[in-house]
């Protein structure tokens, strides 16, 4: 089993089509009208064919308030793995994303929060390798 497809519910599809390609670096993969809204998924420009990441329209009565929520409690919605935290802050904020907790160390990862301007907080982490070497 592998995961396909995952979701970021956002309030405006064509604003997080555009932070997440143009700003984050993301690759549209689908855009699908749908009536009012699309199927949008966006893909790791390192893994074009791995999983999509779908701009979810946050249309259910539910949905807001609990965004709202993870927010105030300065809760990440989904994480991105990256390479090097330090070096993906500096270029994001290089972009204009605002960052909502700098990078930190917490020992085995390192991780920093950005706002994705859609009501979403979002993590980026750092697995930190082990050491190798003899005791």
């Amino acid at each position: 089993m592998m995961i396909h497809l995952a979701s970021v519910m956002v309030d405006d599809q064509q604003k997080a089509l555009r932070f997440y390609t143009e700003t984050l670096g993301f690759q549209l993969k689908h855009n699908i009208p749908l009536g009012e809204h699309a199927w949008i998924t966006v893909v790791s420009e390192e893994a074009p064919e791995g999983t999509e990441l779908v701009l979810e329209p946050d249309e259910h009565p539910a949905a807001r308030p609990f965004k709202r929520a993870l927010v105030e409690d300065g809760i990440p919605w989904t994480a991105f793995a990256v390479d090097d935290v330090e070096a993906e802050h500096e270029r994001l904020v290089a972009r204009g994303v605002r960052f909502v907790q700098p990078p930190t160390d917490l020992g085995t990862v390192i991780i920093a929060v950005f706002d994705d301007t859609c009501g979403n907080l979002i993590q980026i982490a750092e697995e930190k390798r082990e050491a190798t070497g003899t005791i």
